[in-house]
């Protein structure tokens, strides 16, 4: 009689870890995913002081909202600016990236998109030639 209440008591446990990991499973099932439209960009030949913007457009391929945390290029010539928003499933955002055109030479960058994202950091790239104004 006294292993009554104990056996109870470790049933009420086994009970309730079991529906925690039930809840688990169910909201670990609606993850979000991003999907890019390219990974990469040439500008080609460009003029020195032109325009050095690009926009990288992307898809939440998942079920659940897609935050995009943070965006870091390799240098500071290339500066990323993005919705601090959740994209909702099966919506579009973006990232716009600015090259410093006042560089001459060619160029290849790296951008790093951090989200919460099942498909983790991702890796865009931009390359081309910024070309002095007299050539």
């Amino acid at each position: 009689m006294k292993n009554i209440p104990l056996i109870a008591i470790l049933t009420f446990f086994a009970i309730g870890f079991y529906m925690c990991g039930q809840d688990r499973q169910e909201s670990s099932a609606e993850k979000s995913s991003i999907e890019f439209d390219t990974l990469s960009h040439s500008y080609g030949e460009i003029i020195f002081s032109s325009d050095g913007e690009f926009e990288f457009v992307f898809t939440n391929t998942g079920e659940a909202p897609l935050i995009v945390s943070h965006v870091k290029s390799t240098c500071g010539c290339t500066v990323p600016e993005w919705s601090k928003e959740p994209i909702i499933a099966g919506k579009k955002g973006s990232i716009r990236v600015i090259y410093d055109t006042h560089r001459v030479g060619a160029f290849a960058k790296s951008i790093y998109v951090y989200s919460n994202a099942e498909n983790g950091v991702i890796k865009l790239m931009i390359s081309g030639k910024v070309k002095p104004l007299d050539s």
